[in-house]
């Protein structure tokens, strides 16, 4: 998809840019595929905020994307392409020969009237599913499944993909777009293909409204806050912290602490941390 410029008829306006949607062909939703996405504004049960900078946001449905593709040896044909307020990739509408209809992420080349499948069945071409115990090693996937039957639940944004390594026993290692190395067992499912929408990332936002929109709130640095508000705060024009590192408004580290637990159970199976590091 391309990305587009606007007239510079006001100053945010002459540094934004946009998606031109060359790839949509469908321009309204299935309406048996919508559901309801009622606005949390970052709070929980009780009304506290538990997500800071969250809020406002234009009305939206969600799409009930189909992550398990799980219907297997039934052929489907690719209705139409659609855009997707939840999420940075696209969506293709599918139709089952059975005629059930299905949401799935739109990778790079697929288009109007093509047909994929899921299972053993499927061949190895762009759209298809299957385990990664049937895709030949240095095929490009997105949507992968962690554990088998739940769902792809890695490379799902725009542009990404996985590189399938290697395949020994019950795992399969993959290289994931941040640079780890990784196993995953083999009878996990994965979808054929690059992740659509890849200009996604080259967009300008050009003004905070546009952010607004989004349901994003302005985020403010602890440094021009008050004492009794952020830790970073206070002190007579410009004051370093005054403490070893940065800090929340908690007191807790930030900014580059780490926070996944050592005794983590997945750690075994990362081969290479995307820092360079081999798991000992």
């Amino acid at each position: 998809m391309g990305i587009k410029t606007y007239k510079p008829y006001t100053p945010s306006r002459r540094q934004m840019t946009g998606s031109d949607f060359s790839e949509i062909t469908k321009k309204t939703p299935e309406k048996s595929l919508l559901s309801d996405l009622n606005k949390k504004s970052g709070r929980n049960n009780s009304g506290k905020i538990t997500v800071r900078h969250r809020g406002g946001a234009n009305r939206r449905k969600y799409r009930l994307v189909d992550f398990k593709r799980r219907k297997d040896g039934i052929p489907a044909k690719v209705i139409g392409i659609e855009y997707d307020p939840n999420r940075s990739a696209n969506i293709a509408l599918i139709c089952y020969a059975d005629g059930e209809k299905s949401y799935i992420l739109a990778p790079e080349g697929l288009t109007d009237g093509m047909t994929v499948m899921s299972g053993p069945e499927a061949e190895t071409r762009i759209g298809n599913a299957m385990e990664l115990s049937q895709i030949p090693v240095g095929t490009q996937i997105h949507n992968i499944e962690l554990h088998p039957g739940h769902g792809g639940q890695l490379v799902r944004s725009a542009g990404n993909s996985a590189q399938l390594m290697a395949k020994e026993g019950k795992y399969a290692t993959l290289r994931l777009p941040s640079g780890e190395m990784r196993m995953v067992p083999a009878n996990c499912r994965a979808t054929i293909g690059i992740v659509g929408n890849g200009d996604h990332s080259l967009i300008n936002i050009g003004k905070a409204g546009r952010k607004r929109h989004m349901g994003i709130r302005p985020t403010v640095r602890g440094s021009v806050m008050n004492p009794n508000d952020h830790p970073h705060g206070g002190g007579e024009g410009r004051a370093p912290i005054g403490r070893p590192g940065p800090v929340s408004p908690w007191g807790k580290p930030t900014l580059g602490k780490k926070t996944r637990k050592k005794n983590k159970k997945s750690n075994d199976l990362i081969v290479r941390r995307r820092d360079g590091r081999t798991i000992k």
